[in-house]
């Protein structure tokens, strides 16, 4: 059969409208291979790579395979330093420090990796993948229109009408919607409320009912039925991410996958581990301090603040101070290479649209 929305797969040069979403340091180039063999988008999250990671990391992908790739930024707005935020909250933590007996870690805490600019942009302008994707809103002028003149299409990722509205107006190629159900870094830049986070089903239909941007729907997605539902919403395709956490290829630690493959997990929208919302399964931590903290570090700082928490618990066998970034899937298809979870989800697709 065919697919009922061809806007993405032409736009994109791809068989099957399954999309990688880019999880920085959970997956790689294997991963995206994987997707990209079987004739999905396979994605690279450069988020935290450096300038010659990234040209490198690009050139090893196109050396194996001819298929377009999706190579993925964070677009977030640097907070500023706040050392007496910082030093209030470790002091707050101080328990768990003497729970665990190790010390917390020194002021100023790190800033972690800069949001997309001039040096990622000069990479893009060189390689020119033909995809590139952004999170928590899109890179101001001129950075943004000298992605679209090294020909590469672009996407970003909304969490709500408004922004949608918003990155059309910019006039990216695709829209990724993300729902609420999704896990990992919500992509508000816009939105600042969690609690109006809208759901993925709900958040497609507004999209397509409004604009005429194609739309990758995004959030607890993770098999047929949902996939189709999607379709019939206006959606020309799905990303999917949690799933491919369980693929051979992923990064992802033995803790992250046990708490995975537990059918019963809870997920919630936190900031505590981080310093910007995002959906995980529910640790100690999450429990006793969040979900949602007003005194956590500001992104990404609230990491490094409790590092030395997660070593030694991760040493000891918990995943009490860990991200365990999941979506709301009700059941993940388990472990399998990253093609053949692919393949899957396009059968499923298929099965569940020809019985529609």
């Amino acid at each position: 059969m065919t697919w009922p929305n061809r806007r993405l797969l032409d736009l994109f040069g791809i068989d099957i409208p399954i999309v990688q979403a880019p999880m920085a340091n959970s997956t790689g180039i294997e991963v995206a291979l994987g997707v990209a063999e079987a004739g999905g988008l396979g994605a690279l999250p450069c988020a935290v790579l450096g300038p010659e990671e990234i040209a490198a990391g690009i050139a090893e992908f196109r050396a194996k395979t001819k298929a377009p790739l999706n190579t993925n930024f964070f677009c977030h707005t640097p907070e500023p330093d706040d050392p007496d935020r910082d030093r209030a909250w470790l002091d707050h933590l101080r328990p768990y420090f003497d729970e665990a007996g190790v010390n917390p870690p020194n002021l100023p805490l790190p800033a972690g990796h800069a949001p997309f600019g001039e040096d990622e942009c000069a990479v893009i302008e060189s390689v020119k993948p033909e995809i590139v994707s952004f999170h928590f809103g899109v890179p101001p002028e001129p950075l943004l229109s000298r992605v679209k003149s090294a020909g590469c299409k672009v996407l970003c990722s909304a969490t709500s009408l408004r922004e949608a509205q918003y990155l059309a107006a910019k006039g990216v190629d695709a829209i990724i919607a993300q729902g609420a159900e999704a896990g990992g870094h919500r992509g508000m830049f816009l939105e600042t409320e969690v609690s109006s986070q809208v759901g993925t089903f709900a958040l497609v239909r507004s999209i397509c009912a409004t604009l005429d941007v194609p739309v990758i729907a995004a959030g607890g997605i993770a098999d047929g039925p949902a996939i189709a539902a999607c379709f019939a919403l206006g959606a020309g395709a799905v990303q999917v991410g949690t799933a491919y956490l369980l693929t051979d290829e992923a990064w992802t630690p033995p803790l992250h996958r046990a708490a995975l493959a537990d059918p019963g997990r809870e997920t919630a929208i936190t900031n505590v581990l981080t310093g910007r919302p995002a959906r995980g399964v529910v640790n100690r931590f999450m429990r006793e301090q969040g979900p949602m903290n007003a005194a956590a570090p500001r992104f990404p700082r609230a990491r490094p603040a409790i590092a030395p928490l997660r070593t030694k618990a991760e040493a000891d066998g918990s995943s009490d101070f860990s991200p365990l970034w999941s979506g709301q899937s009700a059941k993940l298809p388990g472990a399998m290479s990253a093609s053949a979870l692919t393949r899957w989800l396009a059968h499923d697709a298929r099965a569940a649209l020809a019985r529609a």
